[in-house]
Parts: structure tokens; sequence; C-alpha cells
């Protein structure tokens, strides 16, 4: 029986695996038949590897495929002797399984000019693919392991030189190299050196740009879920299943592939889904959701990292998701190239915004976390947290009754700026102890600018939509209103939540019901 994968390479025959059949022709069509060079640089768990199987696969009836990986190669790079001579052996042992005659292979195989090893290393590419009765396509995987060091930006030179020789007629080499690994070739700096502004020194510069969205369309996704249909009978529904995995996704093949495997191994025969056909369903996915937020994995353990690593990229993801900053979209600015490259950002509507739900439910939990690890009991609500569970379900009306109360008393005489600026942040560090364990909250990306958030909670199969608003006056406030009944009727729910932060000093404050468009809306006014 196959399985979801989530570690190392998948297999169709193992493993239950999206059809990408489209991208991987169209890698083929668009870069390698075209003869480009071309870097796969995604973030972690992004499926690069996979990648690379599947194009070995679908190539290797027309063409010698020399597959390598330096994931294991530390040693290649103490020397270019080192290097040329690790590389010749792991390109020999991967020619013995093409379609070479063992004269090309001893040729291949001979010793290296210790004087000149870069210089011989370039000749045997020439003599191999001279020789060959087909042509020859080079994939290095985990390429950046080593990739801050000058051997391999002379690796690099020497292809860059033999592929503009033979563009010029002057000379043969492969007809197309691929290198795969997270960091973007083009700007080495970026990894030599955390804190420094970056430069765009390196020698691949002949690479083309790789424009393939590597991500699952829910399509894709579906594509899975029907195999594994096929396998257990679960009668779920594939189409809203799909749409709503990519929906907290976007498609990032590791967290696809962990939700799939959570609901089929962990959520299925728990406690809220007692078999495999209630767990793939709404509540399956957001329990397989929230396992992940709290489960620890290699993908968050990078992140956080990564945002130490590079305090601008972590300032500039708070501002985001805390103040509702708009960053207008630069491609050429380094610290969104860094949010790009990580997988933490994306571009939507010409702006810059977190890449998934997923993630940014993630990087609101460890924001609010380090806040409260670093401040003073003052904000720090004092309650008992299961006040508002009752039999199991969430009494949003008694949170938001409470939380009027520890605004009015603990915030009341703060600076109005502090205030305008971190409201959002006080409401969901309230928020988030209430649900944290049992249920999940995001923020509506759709909505969320400095001025408007929509909060959506998710506890135990009850849905619950908290808009956030400042103050712009009576019409502004009517406004919201509407706003909010037809998102509540988008969501199909028949209550919401209408919080607005007033910093007029003449403000009124307090709490009310209203109705709108059919709606029941519960005011509150700080």
């Amino acid at each position: 029986m196959r399985r979801f994968q989530v570690t190392g390479n998948c297999d169709r025959r193992s493993h239950y695996m999206v059809d990408t059949s489209e991208k991987i022709q169209t890698i083929i069509t668009d870069y390698i038949q075209c003869g480009s060079y071309f870097t796969i640089n995604q973030a972690r768990q992004y499926g690069k590897t996979t990648t690379l199987y599947l194009l070995e696969e679908k190539l290797k009836e027309h063409y010698i495929v020399l597959h390598l990986s330096f994931e294991s190669a530390d040693e290649y790079f103490e020397s270019p002797l080192n290097f040329v001579e690790g590389f010749v052996m792991d390109i020999g042992d991967a020619l013995m399984l093409q379609e070479i005659s063992q004269k090309i292979l001893n040729e291949w195989n001979s010793p290296i000019s210790e004087r000149f090893p870069m210089r011989e290393l370039g000749l045997k590419i020439s003599s191999l693919c001279r020789k060959s009765s087909k042509k020859i396509i080079l994939m290095i995987d985990e390429v950046d392991k080593s990739s801050d060091n000058q051997i391999f930006l002379s690796f690099l030179s020497v292809l860059r030189e033999k592929y503009q020789k033979q563009l010029a007629g002057k000379d043969v080499t492969f007809q197309s190299v691929i290198l795969a690994g997270v960091y973007d070739i083009k700007n080495l700096k970026l990894k030599l050196h955390p804190g420094e502004e970056g430069k765009n020194n390196s020698p691949w510069n002949i690479a083309a740009d790789f424009r393939v969205d590597m991500s699952f369309t829910a399509k894709e996704i579906a594509s899975m879920l029907k195999t594994y249909e096929e396998d257990r009978h679960t009668d779920m529904d594939i189409d809203f299943v799909s749409r709503m995995i990519y929906e907290y996704t976007s498609g990032y093949p590791y967290l696809v592939s962990r939700i799939c495997q959570l609901i089929d191994e962990q959520v299925a025969g728990g406690a809220s889904c007692p078999d495999v056909k209630t767990a793939w369903s709404k509540n399956g996915i957001l329990e397989a959701v929230r396992i992940i937020l709290r489960e620890p994995n290699t993908l968050f353990d990078d992140m956080i990292k990564h945002l130490y690593e590079y305090p601008r990229l972590s300032t500039m993801l708070k501002n985001i998701l805390f103040k509702g900053r708009r960053y207008t979209f630069e491609t050429d600015a380094q610290v969104i190239q860094l949010g790009i490259m990580f997988g933490f950002l994306k571009e939507q509507d010409q702006a810059v915004c977190v890449a998934n739900r997923i993630f940014e439910t993630k990087l609101y939990n460890f924001f609010l976390s380090e806040e409260e690890s670093n401040s003073d009991n003052r904000s720090d609500p004092d309650f008992v947290r299961n006040q508002f569970v009752f039999r199991g379900m969430l009494q949003m009306e008694l949170v938001m009754k409470k939380f009027y109360e520890y605004f009015e008393s603990v915030f009341a005489d703060a600076d109005e700026k502090f205030l305008e600026e971190e409201g959002r942040r006080i409401f969901l560090m309230f928020l988030r102890p209430i649900i944290n364990g049992a249920g999940n909250y995001y923020i509506e990306a759709q909505t969320r600018d400095k001025t408007r958030t929509d909060v959506i909670v998710d506890y135990k199969g009850q849905q619950f939509i908290i808009e956030l608003k400042l103050w712009r006056g009576k019409q502004y406030q009517h406004e919201g209103r509407i706003q909010l009944a037809g998102y509540l009727e988008q969501y199909r729910q028949d209550r919401g939540y209408l919080l607005t932060f007033n910093f007029n000093q003449s403000k009124e404050t307090g709490i009310s019901e209203n109705t709108c468009n059919g709606k029941w809306i519960l005011e509150v006014v700080v």
C-alpha cells in the first residue's frame, strides 16, 4: 500500500504523488531542448530532488543524463584537485549506467593533471560530449552546500567558459546544466555574509531565469487525492479537499504532503475523526494544520533561524503581519529576494505578502511568543483560560467582552500612536492562548491593510469571523458592518464580531449588538 511521503525522494510505486507531468514537459521544452543552463532554486522541502528524478526519468530515452549531488561532498572543496577528482569519479559512476563505450569511459577516468586540474576537467568535458552519441545533460542537486567556496566559483567559471565557446562554435559541452538548491547561485554573497549587503558576483550569470512555478495547484493536489481514493475508497469530496488544502498551503509541496500524511496516519481514528472517511473533511484538514503548527520540523526550524540571521526580513514580516504595511514587490530589493528564496514571501497584486496561511500563522505564533517572553506583566491578561470554553464550545462573545475589559483597564493611558500600531498585536496576544492547542486562527490576506483586518478562528468545527478596524467616523463604521455582513455570507456564517480601535480624544467606547443584512454582529469599540 502506498503512503504519503515528506522525507526524501518520492517514487510513484511507493508514494502518492501529484501529477506534475505538465511542469516536467515545460522544463524540457522551454529550457533543456533550448540548451539553457539554469538553477532550480526553491525553499527547503519544495520537491527539487523529486523534480530532478522525474526529469531524469523523462530525459534518459533521448539524452545521457548525469545526475549528481553535492550533499555529502564536503571534502571535494578542500582543493581544486580534490574537487576535480571527486567530480570525475562521480561522473564516471553515472556514465557506467549509460550507453557509453568502454573506450570513452576509460578516457574519462584517466588521471588528472595536478598542476591544472580545472583546465583538465574542461578538456575531459569537451572530449566526452564530442564523442558521445547522445547529447549530455548535467544535473547537480544540493549545489549550494558549498556554494560559498572559491573552488565552486572556479567550477562555475569552467562551465560558463565552455557554454560561451559552444555558442560561438568553438567548443562542445553539455547540452544543458541544471543546478538545484535553496540559494540563488547568482547571489552567493547573500549566503557568505548574512549581515552584509549582497553582491551579484557569481559567474553563473549565463543562467536562464527559471520561471516554472514549482508549487502545486489545487488541480495537481486533486490528482494525488484521486489516486489515494482509488486505493482507499473514502468517498471524500476530492474537489473540496484539494481546494481547502491549497487555501492553507498555497501549494507548498511539503505542507501539502504533510497535511495528507497526517490525515491518513494520525487524524483518522482520532477523537475528532473516528475513521478515514470522516478524516478527509474540513475538520480533518484543520486538525492536521493544528498538528503541523505545534510539531517540531526542520522547515520551521529553518524559518526561525533565518529570522535571527536577517533582522531586516524579520522586521518586514512583522510590519506586514501586525501593522498592515504594504511593500511594493520589487525583485531587486535584497530583503525581498531573501524572503522569496526562503519561501516566506510571494507576490500578490504587485505587493509582498506571506507565502501561505500556515506560514503566516506560524510567524504570528513565533512573534507573539517572543513578545510574551520579553514583556512584563502589563500586557499579560489575567484570566482563567478555560472560562471561555463551555462543553467544548468556544464562547466568542465572552472572549470579545473580556478583551474590552482587559484593554480598557490595561491600556487606557497608553500612547495613542502605540495603540494605533499595536492594537492588532494586543488582540492576537489575548486571543492566541485561548485557542492555542485546540483551534487555529489566521488573518485573511485579502482584507489586511492599515485600516482593516479580518481574523478567522476555527475551533473544533466552529468558525468565527472577527473584523478589526480603526475608527474613521460613523459612516465608515456603518460601511464596516456591511463589509462584515458580506464576508459572513461568503463564509456561510450568521454571526460576526467587529472590533474597532478608536483613538479620538472624545471617543465613546462600549459593547453593542446590531444586525446588518440579516447578520448578527457584536460590536466592541475600545
